[in-house]
Formats: structure tokens, C-alpha cells, sequence
């Protein structure tokens, strides 16, 4: 009798595939108050790949990520005239050419994209209509609102990615509290049995097309592509 395919398990939500949720209590956002605010701590968070400051002003606190240079004690500017580092500003009042991140999606979440170590976007031009366009990490440009908020820099931590795990305990660690699906086994190594591309024959399997409203257990390949065959 075979097993549940991975799809299955995860959603059922077993111990082996559940998030540790102390990793995310700290959560990214941005202040109600507008002024000088002060960095009152740099803090390992285990569920954010870039160190967090924690930021105070007028009684309230909150977290975002840290800026390359930032220091605890740095006094930061909320909505402030002058786009220098670690300062939150709109994106309407940020010159043209400046690296930001945590950029909000629309005016007033708090910062949704852009927070990844070592990462920035950064503005090229401003729009009609109090539209702003930013080329993404990716390379992608997007427009958002200019009442959008953003943090003026690069976020700490750029080398992350250079240094070797060296033992697989170290990886397994590092993914377990960010619920991440590791090690990643290959569908066509499996057996027939445990999913629906496995088996020793037919290696070279041809895409499987999947229904939006398949089971789990089918849920595999693509899943209602808008279109399938080579581009012409």
C-alpha cells in the first residue's frame, strides 16, 4: 500500500510540516507616528533571512529590517525631507536613482516586498497620476502608488548566500523553522505507488496538465497553464 504524495502531507499539517511559529514573532511593519525615531536593538530573527531593527518612537514599536551600516542608538527619520539611509519616507517624495526596500504593495500594510538580505529596488521615474515605476531585484519594473512607504538603502546581510552550509544538519536546521520542504525529492525517482510521475520506466516523462480543481493527490505538473506546446 503506498504512502500519501508529499502534496498530501503537507496539507494535512502533520509535525513534520508545520512552521515553528516563534520564529515569526516578530512582524514587519510600519509606524503610525511620524518623526526621529531611534534604533533600539539589532535582533536575530530566525524566520527573516536579514537581522531586524528594532525601531522606537513616541511610545510605539516596531521592526523592519536593517539597513547596511545601521547601528543601535542611529536616530532614523519617519517621513522626513531627506532620503538618507534607514529613513521611511513615500515613494513620491524619494528621488529618482535611490535604492529602498520594504516597499509597501499599497499605501498603509506596512511593507510587503523587497526584504530579503542583501536585496533593493530602485526608483526610475515618476509618473503621471502619483504613479512611480521600480525595477524589482528582479530586473522587473512594477508601478506602485506614490503614497506607498519605503525604506531609503540596501538591507544588511549581502554575503549570506556566499558562505557554504558544509553539513547537510546545518541546512535541515536552518529550513525546519521556516517550514520549508527539505530535502526535495525528485517525482520520477519515486515509485509508481507514492506519485503519479514516478516508476523505474519512462524517465523521460511528458508534462502532466492538472485540473485547478484536482485532488492533492493529482495536483502535480502544471496546474491549468493558460497554455500548453511550443511558442510560435
Amino acid at each position: 500500500m503506498g504512502k500519501r504524495i508529499i502534496q498530501q502531507a503537507r496539507g494535512k499539517g502533520s509535525l513534520s510540516y508545520r512552521v515553528r511559529r516563534r520564529a515569526f514573532i516578530y512582524k514587519i511593519k510600519y509606524p503610525m507616528h511620524d518623526g526621529e525615531a531611534v534604533i533600539a536593538d539589532l535582533i536575530h530573527s530566525t524566520g527573516h533571512t536579514a537581522p531586524l531593527m528594532k525601531i522606537t518612537i513616541a511610545g510605539e514599536t516596531f521592526y523592519n529590517p536593517a539597513f547596511n551600516g545601521a547601528v543601535v542608538g542611529d536616530k532614523i527619520t519617519i517621513n522626513g525631507q531627506e532620503a538618507k539611509h534607514g529613513t521611511i519616507m513615500m515613494l513620491k517624495h524619494i528621488p529618482p536613482g535611490t535604492h529602498i526596500y520594504n516597499l509597501e504593495n499599497n499605501p498603509g500594510d506596512g511593507g510587503k516586498m523587497v526584504r530579503t538580505s542583501g536585496s533593493s529596488a530602485t526608483i526610475t521615474k515618476k509618473l503621471e497620476h502619483n504613479k512611480i515605476s521600480i525595477l524589482m531585484p528582479s530586473k522587473k519594473e512594477i508601478v506602485l502608488s506614490g503614497d506607498c512607504r519605503a525604506t531609503v538603502g540596501v538591507i544588511a546581510g549581502e554575503g549570506r548566500t556566499l558562505k557554504p552550509f558544509m553539513t547537510a544538519g546545518r541546512k535541515r536546521y536552518r529550513m525546519k523553522p521556516r517550514n520549508k520542504l527539505w530535502p526535495r525529492t525528485s517525482a520520477v525517482k519515486m515509485n509508481a505507488i507514492d506519485h503519479p510521475f514516478g516508476s523505474g520506466r519512462g524517465k523521460r516523462i511528458k508534462p502532466k496538465i492538472a485540473k485547478r480543481n484536482a485532488p492533492p493527490g493529482s495536483r502535480v505538473g502544471h496546474i491549468r497553464p493558460r497554455r500548453t506546446g511550443r511558442a510560435k
